[in-house]
């Protein structure tokens, strides 16, 4: 089963609100981009599919937004859901480790994308596509799994990050790229009610 075969059944299986990372409002990805992004700001969601972040953003008027996910199923369910606003946002559907950015953002968004890159080719070349797609002193917003995190998410393995490796890593890929501005914890809450620890790294493009 290919990536894009995998997640589009993982999607496809499940009520959406029955997703482990589900959130009814984004709050925490809202707050961020209030705190760190600027009035009409471009702002991209890496692996945004059904999250309702955007939803939250389109909300506020903020954009232009391209939400970008390997999976088609979830760009239909946050299509679905947003209705004829779903016009305003520019869809597409890509696997970050293998897109060619064609524009640059302000405001980069990655919730739980990058833990899911278990290996160095696949880390190099989503910070090549970071590269590329984050403008000059853009924002990029990478929140992964913490230290002690979960060792697994829907049936696949992750790495697991602190805001301090995932700075050298970076730095590794991409010198003087990027600069963390700071990191912080979070405890996601699953609609199960299982707590899920990730950190938030927050960077700025030097």
């Amino acid at each position: 089963m290919s990536k894009q075969e995998h997640w589009n059944a993982v999607y496809g299986a499940r009520a959406e609100e029955a997703l482990t990372w589900f959130e009814p409002t984004a709050e925490l990805s809202l707050q961020l981009f209030d705190e760190f992004s600027v009035k009409g700001a471009k702002i991209i969601d890496v692996g945004g599919g059904a999250s309702r972040f955007v939803d939250g953003l389109v909300a506020r008027g903020a954009g232009p937004i391209t939400v970008l996910d390997l999976s088609p199923e979830a760009l239909e369910t946050s299509k679905t859901r947003l209705g004829a606003m779903a016009d305003t946002v520019n869809w597409v559907a890509a696997d970050i480790t293998e897109w060619t950015p064609s524009s640059q953002w302000d405001f980069w968004h990655d919730r739980a994308v990058f833990h899911f890159l278990t290996e160095r080719n696949q880390r190099a070349t989503y910070f090549r596509a970071l590269s590329a797609g984050l403008a000059p002193g853009g924002v990029a917003i990478i929140a992964t799994f913490a230290p002690d995190g979960p060792e697994k998410c829907s049936n696949l393995p992750v790495q697991r990050w602190s805001s301090a490796d995932l700075a050298v890593e970076a730095e590794t890929h991409q010198p003087g790229l990027l600069h963390l501005v700071e990191g912080r914890r979070h405890v996601h809450v699953t609609p199960k009610g299982n707590l899920q620890p990730f950190e938030v790294s927050i960077f700025k493009r030097v």
